[in-house]
This record gives structure tokens, sequence and C-alpha cells, in this order.
């Protein structure tokens, strides 16, 4: 905003928004808020994992929390799984793998659900015992696109219903298109519920969509498993899979980023998750924008845009095409003011309407304004300067690692493995100052 000491703002609605710092008692007080029942959780342990190079951290009863898996480790259990199930119901590991598959990987629950009522199990997962209908031995007419082909042409899932290997290749495509939701399909026939294991997948489509088929499966394990979730760092491929019962939702994974399991927001003990999202809210919304807006400017009187005044007189001056001239205090026409009224830098128009209580609501509003955006400034400063903090930190590690390891180990003639115990001092030091 233009004027003889005056600044230009955006446009904005004028209307009050709810304030998260608005001093209310349930108010969480951003970041600061501690809950003494997570504070015999702020001290770590550490075990020594001879089979890889992470650090596992236990709390104080000595029992691992979580395991950070990776691309090879995942595999390992699903195949793990998928053959424990196929041995102990007596079926293959196509069916195995679709029975997993649609119980979200769960072992206990397709144990308790097939011994409870096998038959039942069979026809929601779609695993039939016999097929519907008999496979030809001849020619046959595909259902898709009515040609005729011999039977060595033809393909069928476990309930028979037989069609060309060509309109199976579109319909697993088409499918894997879709997304992962291919990893429950079922026969074409329209009155079919047999599943299509990925056995078919194998046989009949094409490399790069069995590429995709592959990633859906395995990403399956990690993201239908309640127990188990990505790193939420960009660009990090690890899985945690976690132990409840522990009380501490800290995680760290292999790429030395920390976060809460809960939320998988960054580890934010002894905060809670709900403070948390109240505080992400809070910086992505543009609520502190609006408070700021009433807190430090005024419309103009004749064409409503908010001005800011952040030095010099009382006599402010719209920016074109408005214009207008008006005191800053009592919004009033600037033609009417003078050394009567109290000159360049007061308004005994002001004052008076003051005491009679004409802007007693407008000034309460603006006050309360400023009191919200001092406080959020308050909490935002300090946070801010923690993550800077922070990332200085993992940098200093990142460093750490790749270089002053590698010189200590030439210098002292040792492995880097056995100065393994310099990192974990470090993540030690780091979990306990927070």
């Amino acid at each position: 905003m233009e004027s003889e000491d005056d600044f230009d703002m955006h446009d904005a609605n004028e209307s009050g928004e709810d304030d998260f710092y608005s001093g209310r008692d349930d108010d969480a007080g951003a970041m600061a808020t501690y809950d003494d029942s997570d504070a015999d959780d702020a001290d770590y342990e550490f075990i020594d994992n001879d089979s890889d190079d992470s650090v596992d951290y236990v709390s104080h009863s000595h029992q691992q929390n979580y395991t950070i898996l990776s691309e090879v480790d995942i595999r390992q259990r699903q195949e793990d799984d998928i053959t424990r199930i196929s041995t102990v119901l007596s079926i293959s590991k196509v069916e195995a793998g679709i029975l997993l598959r649609y119980y979200s990987w769960n072992v206990s629950k397709v144990h308790d659900e097939w011994f409870a009522d096998e038959e039942k199990v069979r026809r929601s997962v779609g695993l039939l015992e016999k097929p519907v209908v008999p496979f030809p031995d001849g020619e046959m007419i595909c259902g898709i696109c009515f040609e005729t082909y011999p039977y060595d042409l033809l393909r069928a899932a476990a309930c028979g219903h037989p069609f060309c290997n060509s309109c199976w290749s579109g319909y697993i495509s088409t499918a894997i298109s879709d997304g992962p939701g291919c990893l429950m399909l079922r026969c074409p026939d329209p009155s079919c519920v047999a599943a299509v294991g990925q056995d078919m997948i194998s046989a009949l489509a094409s490399d790069e969509d069995q590429e995709k088929y592959s990633r859906y499966f395995i990403r399956s394990y990690v993201e239908d498993n309640r127990k188990t979730k990505w790193c939420p760092a960009p660009g990090c491929d690890y899985a945690v899979d976690f132990i409840f019962g522990s009380g501490n939702y800290d995680v760290t994974c292999r790429c030395s980023y920390s976060f809460c399991w809960n939320c998988t927001e960054e580890a934010h003990r002894p905060v809670d998750c709900d403070t948390v999202a109240k505080w992400i809210l809070k910086n992505s919304a543009e609520s502190e924008n609006m408070n700021w807006i009433l807190a430090n400017s005024k419309p103009c009187p004749k064409c409503k845009r908010p001005i800011e005044k952040n030095h010099g007189c009382m006599h402010m001056t719209c920016t074109p095409p408005c214009r207008f001239e008006f005191c800053w205090l009592c919004l009033g026409a600037w033609s009417e003011h003078g050394e009567v009224t109290g000159g360049y830098y007061a308004c005994n128009r002001y004052e008076t309407a003051k005491k009679e209580g004409t802007f007693d609501e407008e000034e309460k509003r603006r006050e309360m304004a400023k009191l919200s955006v001092e406080k959020y400034t308050h909490y935002y400063e300090r946070w801010a300067t923690n993550q800077s903090s922070r990332q200085k930190a993992l940098a200093d590690l990142q460093q750490m690692q790749s270089v002053h390891l590698e010189k200590l180990s030439e210098t002292q003639c040792q492995p880097e493995s056995q100065l393994k115990f310099i990192t974990e001092a470090w993540l030690q030091v780091r979990l306990s100052l927070g």
C-alpha cells in the first residue's frame, strides 16, 4: 500500500478463524506439551546384530520393538509365510499367496478362519476345489472375443471357464495397469469368483506387466500388514516391522531418518501425535496469515484493501486508483483532520470515540489477533531452530559415516565394523537430547 509512510498488502478476508493458540483451556500449547507418562521412555540401550549393519534400539526391558527390513528381507519373510501356509493347509504356494493376500498377510488369521470353516474361506477367497465347467478337449469358442480356438490355445483358472490366450493377456494387462487391485483378480466370467493366481500372471503377462505385478505383490506385504510400514523418508526403500506393546513409537531407519510409528511424522516424543497433527495443520493453513493481517493492518475506508502502517504519521493515502486520504486511527477522511484534531501524530476524534466504546469490539479483535501471532511466532521460532539443528546433526552423521570413520579406521588400523560403536554412541546422544 502506498502512502506517505505506508505499505501495500494483498486482499484478505478479515473474518476471524478459530485460533489454535487463542488461550483456550484445551489448547495443547503447540510443541511444548510434555507427557509425564512418556518420561521414562527417554533412555535407550543398544544391541548389536551380527546379521547386518543396522542399529536396533531396545527399551530397558531388552525387548527389540522394531526391525528394519530391506527388500530382500521382505521377500524372504513373504516367501516364508507362503511356505508355512502351504505346508500347514496342504495347498499350493499360489493358493497360499492368494489366501494370505486376502487376509492382509496375517498368518494366524488365515489359520483361524481356515480351520473354523474351510468351505466358507474357499468361497470368499475364490479357491475352488473343483472346476465349475469341464475344460474342453477339442475346439471351443472364447467367451470374450467369440472366436473358435483349439484347446491348446485356451486357458482357464480353477473354475474351468476357457478363454483364449490373447484375451487373457489383454485382461491381465488391463488389470495390472489399473493398479494393485490386480492382486485380487478374478475370472473374466461375470458370474464366476475364481481367483486368478500368480501362475497365470507368469504364463500370460508381458515381462513389463510381470515386473509391475511383482512390485505390487511385495508392496502389499508391507502396506496391507498392520505391523509393517515403509520408512516415510524420501527415496528410502526400507520397511519397519513393529512390535506393539512397548509404549514407545520412536523408530530410526537405517537411512538415519527418525519417525513416529503411530503417525509416521518425524519423531516427536514426548509430544503426542494429536498435538503434532494440529501443529502441522497450523503451519500449512492460512489462519496465521489472516491473524497477521488483522493484527497489523486496517482496511481502506473506501476500497477496503488492507493497509499496513509500519512507521510515520497518521495521514494515509491509498494506492491508485483509489488514492483515498484518511486518518489511520479513526479511519475518517483526512480532509476533516488538521491541527484541531491533533495534527499528524494524534487524533482527538479517535480518543473521544474510544472513551465512548465505539472501537471496543474492533480493538479487542485486533488485540487477540496480535496475541495469537506473538504466541505462534514464539513456538514457530523454536520449532524451526530445532529442525535446523536436527538437519545439521544428520549432515554431521553422514559425514562421519562416509569420511571420518574411514580415516579413523586407517589411523587405528581397525576395520570400520569394529568402530560401529561410535555411530551408536552418536545416535544415543541424539535420541537423549531430542
